[in-house]
């Protein structure tokens, strides 16, 4: 989706024998994804693990899901898919969709790939292609799909052993106009192969002494110039200062170091932050350092920190690999800079969360990507160059979705139509994604450059936190997995209580200690095996609620009667369910969505809460905003969790714990709880709407002078008394509340989703009398609005 792609992979192993054996699932991702969700299914159970003891004749399922934003490299982009089963495998399917905002071009898939650094060939969709066996395209302007299915003969005709290799597929998208020793000899002559006239270079080598082939000096390239014989000079910090001095450089060329090692340091200075030090001391900014490592032996830490401290990148090659092969065009990446110094702005307040935008260099080719939140759905994007001479505007709306999107009409594209429902998740948050991800890689590079332990612990904790929020297994984060029990029979020994897994998300747990900002956020759930499991606290939840249309109870546990209500409100209002400002600092309002009612009804329209804020000011600002689709959490750091995930996060001042498509309970210290019921449909009826119900769980952190539709009654006691029979006035009951009496009939209701039948007596007329005040005084203007009460309380 837009060059951001998700790759989902299943796999099914069946165990014929009738004793438990072990199933390995095994995959390549490529080095720059995360995965973020991992599952096995198997029979009667539901448990989270690399590897699995299969039950006889029976069968696992291996469901591993990972993102990644590929990279614009040569002015293509490249999606890899490894397939490497290990056996050959009765059904074996591929199926790769491509959507961009713009026309996809220049499409093409290559021949199995068998190693990283080496193709087999490549095959174009224009002319008479030459694809792997079984491989089917569908493409139209902004989709395409690409399908391979080979069967088990013709798998064993391109290898028996279930070593397939890589299946490659390239592409670009249409743009505007406009803006060991062998191995370490092969790369360098490569890259001394893709030099071209106009450039000028030079190359220095070490082990224990240094040496310059042309020392003081760039060389321009021609045909004559090559490796020769090389003299021993000085250090290499001083010959990069040499050239820096150089008067006969053009001021608008672009300098570049390759540094090529396939060791780590053993001679001289040997202490990395030293080398780093000395490096940053003879750059000074005015060089971009990209770093190519060789082999098992090499630093690579070392080698990622000088590429990011000095502008460049690094690049890792294998020692088994074909490094000629792997750097065949690498110079041709970066060889040809268009912009410097580039740094994107935004007016005041058009935008919130942007990623990075200043970027050394733009190497033709490539591409800057920038993700963001825009404040007003729109943005002005313009680029001037620092003369002045030239610029370009374009108004890119915000609103701006493929054509793939669900429930489109006729004219929608047949592959549209094909995947429309498929993609239609994806299509929701791939952008916020995006920023995810790139948040977390720009936190882990930020991490390498810091300089100090606070600065250091800073970048861990975000992106700790991110990595959590998104689910994404990182260097920071671990995968807990449960193994369940196997019997002597070979059959899985049934779960326990407390092993029962309610979710199937990848566990994701902070690998790096709190720093002094505060501890982060924990993500649980429930794990067997070994791990520590995080003890769960009881939460009694009362009647005291606002459910469906909306419903809402109050109990009263002193006068041991129970009171409901309706509240016939209107799409987009606010309500306030509780009001504690002064005091606990809690306020919670619930936003109404509409519904038409079901056949028969004797309602015009229906209102559920969509939305609910949970704002908490006493000791710092704290929220949280809960959908039926996701929860964020905003304090120090902003996070968001979908609910479909079983989850617990402790930000200090409150926290949040989802159970998977159930309910999210949000505690504040340790007296103050809210329980919210997730109401989801999967084939919802045109008159249904997913919602959410509001339950207090403990109240013993409020205050006496609470408030809101729900709050007012926390300490309240109340009284029935019966209606004098005589005249013309009806026999009825009135309840005794605030000094003033309100008619009510019993009545029952279904609370907790339908689960508990309670008996209540019913006040009419949308609660008149009962709360204070009237409907209008509970109406507030947004959803984090926490004015107090100040309509006062009603005559008797």
């Amino acid at each position: 989706m837009s060059r951001y792609a998700f790759t989902a992979v299943y796999c099914a192993m069946l165990n014929r024998r009738s004793a438990a054996s072990e199933g390995v699932f095994q995959l390549q991702i490529p080095a720059n994804a995360y995965v973020s969700n991992f599952t096995i299914a198997e029979p009667e159970t539901e448990v989270f693990k690399m590897a699995a003891n299969i039950p006889g004749r029976n069968r696992a399922v291996f469901m591993l899901t990972y993102e990644e934003l590929l990279q614009r490299r040569l002015g293509r982009y490249e999606h890899v898919t490894s397939l490497r089963p290990l056996q050959l495998v009765s059904r074996l399917t591929l199926d790769v969709t491509i959507i961009d905002h713009s026309a996809i071009t220049g499409l093409e898939v290559l021949l199995l790939r068998n190693s990283r650094g080496s193709g087999a060939g490549t095959s174009r969709t224009s002319g008479r292609p030459q694809l792997p066996v079984t491989t089917e395209i569908k493409k139209e302007k902004n989709m395409c799909r690409i399908t391979f299915s080979p069967n088990i003969v013709q798998q064993a005709r391109i290898s028996t052993n279930g070593l397939l290799g890589d299946f490659v597929i390239r592409y670009d998208v249409q743009r505007d106009m406009g803006i060991g020793d062998i191995q370490t000899k092969e790369a360098l002559f490569t890259i001394l192969g893709d030099l071209r006239p106009g450039d000028h270079f030079n190359f220095i080598s070490f082990s224990n002494r240094v040496k310059v082939w042309q020392p003081g000096r760039l060389v321009p390239v021609t045909p004559n110039n090559g490796p020769t014989s090389t003299a021993p000079s000085r250090p290499v910090p001083l010959c990069f200062q040499d050239y820096l001095s150089a008067q006969d450089a053009s001021p608008n060329s672009v300098s570049l170091i390759i540094f090529l090692t396939d060791g780590q340091p053993t001679v001289g200075e040997v202490q990395s932050v030293t080398i780093l030090g000395n490096t940053r001391s003879a750059v000074q900014g005015k060089f971009c350092i990209f770093t190519i490592g060789i082999g098992n032996d090499v630093d690579y830490r070392l080698l990622e920190r000088m590429a990011l401290d000095n502008c460049g990148m690094m690049r890792r090659i294998p020692e088994e690999a074909d490094a000629s092969s792997m750097l065949k065009g690498f110079y041709d990446e970066i060889g040809t800079p268009l912009l410097s110094d580039i740094r994107i702005n935004y007016t005041k307040d058009s935008v919130q969360y942007v990623t990075q935008h200043l970027f050394t260099n733009y190497f033709n080719g490539s591409e800057i990507v920038i993700a963001g939140k825009l404040t007003n759905q729109s943005a002005e994007v313009a680029a001037r160059p620092g003369d002045g001479e030239q610029q370009r505007q374009k108004h890119h709306p915000g609103d701006r979705r493929p054509t793939a999107a669900p429930g489109g009409g006729d004219g929608e594209p047949p592959l549209a139509k094909e995947f429309g429902v498929v993609l239609g998740s994806i299509l929701e948050d791939f952008v916020e994604r995006l920023w995810g991800f790139l948040s977390v890689k720009e936190g882990l590079r930020s991490r390498l450059r810091s300089q100090t332990s606070r600065e250091r612990e800073d970048h861990i904790q975000q992106a700790t936190n991110l990595s959590l929020t998104y689910n994404f297994l990182t260097p920071l984060t671990n995968m807990v997995v449960e193994k369940p029990s196997v019997l002597a029979d070979g059959t899985t020994a049934p779960p326990t209580n407390e092993a029962i897994s309610t979710g199937n998300e990848v566990l994701s747990e902070p690998v790096d200690p709190a720093g002094p900002g505060g501890r982060p956020p924990t993500l649980s759930n429930t794990v067997g095996g070994d791990e520590k499991r995080p003890v769960k606290k009881s939460v009694t939840i009362s009647k005291t609620s606002a459910d469906g249309d909306p419903h809402f109870v109050v109990e009263f546990p002193l006068s041991k009667l129970t009171v409901c209500f309706n509240i016939n409100g209107e799409p987009g209002h606010v309500l306030r369910l509780v009001s504690d400002h002064k005091a606990s600092g809690v306020t919670v309002n619930g936003k109404l969505i509409g519904a038409p009612p079901p056949p028969g009804s004797h309602k015009h329209q229906r209102t559920y809460f969509s939305t609910i804020t949970v704002v908490v000011d006493h000791p710092k600002r704290v929220y949280i905003e809960v959908t039926p689709k996701k929860v964020i959490l905003d304090g120090r750091d902003r996070i968001v969790l979908p609910c479909h995930s079983t989850v617990t996060v402790d930000s200090g001042v409150l926290s949040v714990s989802i159970v998977a498509g159930t309910n999210v309970t949000v505690s504040v210290g340790g007296n103050i709880s809210f329980v919210i019921l997730l109401h989801q449909y999967k084939n919802p009826a045109p008159y249904q709407r997913d919602h959410l119900g509001f339950y207090i769980g403990q109240s013993k952190g409020l205050s006496h002078d609470c408030h809101g539709l729900l709050g007012q009654f926390l300490y309240e006691e109340v009284g029935l008394a019966q209606l004098p029979v005589g005249g013309e006035a009806k026999p009825g009951t009135v309840l005794k509340v605030k000094g003033r009496s309100v008619p009510v009939v019993q009545k029952s209701r279904r609370i907790y989703g339908g689960a508990q039948s309670v008996d209540c007596w019913f006040a009419r007329n949308n609660a008149a009398k009962l709360i204070d005040g009237q409907y209008g005084d509970y109406l507030r203007s947004h959803m984090f609005d926490t004015s107090e009460w100040t309509h006062g309380s009603n005559g008797a």
